[in-house]
């Protein structure tokens, strides 16, 4: 990663996916103000880079929603997983199968804070997405 840096720059979108990728390590360590700015740091970059709304960007909103889940601070994960989501959604469309990951953990999020209504319509929405595409692209 130092070396992308020094050759592409600190603020290219390849070292962003190399920050992202070095928090989920650092998250899976327990390592979590570590991972939390690599995340952030990942998420500034690509939005000074690509704007507000492109796609990947859910990459790093997931990722820092996640973080903030795993610690108990589903104010912080929430308003990140809703953006994830938009952004998705606008790019492949509300019944593409990339958007179930999210609506799964937003789902997970909203059940942690006893929204079971809302956690059980996210989960109904990811369920039929799977399986209206595991209709269309049926196991050989």
């Amino acid at each position: 990663m130092e070396i992308d840096e020094k050759v592409l720059g600190p603020e290219d979108t390849q070292v962003a996916a190399e920050l992202n990728n070095l928090g989920v390590l650092y998250h899976a360590q327990a390592k979590y103000s570590e991972a939390e700015a690599l995340y952030r740091r990942a998420l500034r970059i690509d939005e000074k880079a690509m704007g507000p709304d492109h796609p990947s960007l859910a990459t790093n909103l997931n990722s820092l929603a996640f973080l903030y889940h795993d610690q108990r601070k589903y104010a912080e994960a929430e308003p990140l997983y809703r953006r994830a989501l938009a952004i998705i959604e606008k790019a492949v469309g509300p019944d593409h199968p990339k958007v179930t990951a999210t609506l799964e953990s937003y789902a997970a999020l909203l059940r942690k804070t006893n929204r079971e209504y809302e956690a059980l319509k996210m989960e109904a929405r990811a369920k039929a997405i799977r399986a209206m595409h595991a209709q269309q692209n049926p196991a050989k």
